[in-house]
């Protein structure tokens, strides 16, 4: 994208960008394993189906009918030992059972020192989103420098939009740190 030229662009840039760290760790975070199912457990399994690989999503439908269960109900009989397989040897610390063309997957529960080491990988996530948003921040008063500079505005509305680049910042900080409480919550509940 090219630079912003005003304020209300910059602005709204530097919103989208920040949200868009924070929705970045979410997504990390939906993908951390807390001895509950999630759908999302499974999405980056990969199946060789066909003489190919293909994603696990492709091959059948996942489902979380309770909390230490997923099943997936693979759609070609021909493919219910491949997607077996592929879900025991993705790392994920799983052994699924088929039925007929159901695969169950139990979700075993997590021991202290597994949720422990999930926390930290949760507070790296978080660290490396807070990065990118000060980062984005770094930008923003660059830009804004560089409007004062251009004399598209003047010294006291730099002063003024840099308050208000550090509260944008500060909310998104914010919204990181309120999501990594959340998580760790979740991981250590037993």
């Amino acid at each position: 994208m090219s630079a912003p030229t005003n304020w209300t662009d910059l602005r709204a840039d530097l919103q989208r960008r920040m949200d868009s760290a924070v929705d970045v760790l979410k997504k990390e975070f939906a993908g951390l394993r807390t001895g509950r199912a999630a759908a999302s457990l499974l999405e980056p399994v990969v199946v060789e189906a066909y003489g190919s690989a293909m994603p696990l999503t492709q091959c059948g439908t996942i489902g979380v009918p309770e909390p230490r269960m997923l099943t997936v109900q693979v759609w070609d009989k021909g493919l219910v030992k491949a997607v077996e397989k592929a879900i025991r040897d993705a790392g994920l610390g799983l052994n699924p059972a088929a039925d007929g063309m159901l695969v169950r997957v139990p979700i075993p529960p997590l021991n202290e020192e597994r949720r422990r080491e999930l926390q930290k990988v949760a507070a790296k996530y978080a660290e490396q989103a807070r990065v990118s948003v000060r980062n984005v921040r770094r930008d923003g008063m660059e830009a804004l420098k560089r409007l004062a500079k251009d004399g598209v505005i003047s010294e006291d509305e730099t002063h003024k939009h840099e308050k208000e680049v550090q509260s944008v910042t500060d909310e998104a900080i914010k919204k990181l740190d309120d999501a990594l409480a959340h998580k760790e919550k979740e991981i250590m509940q037993v």
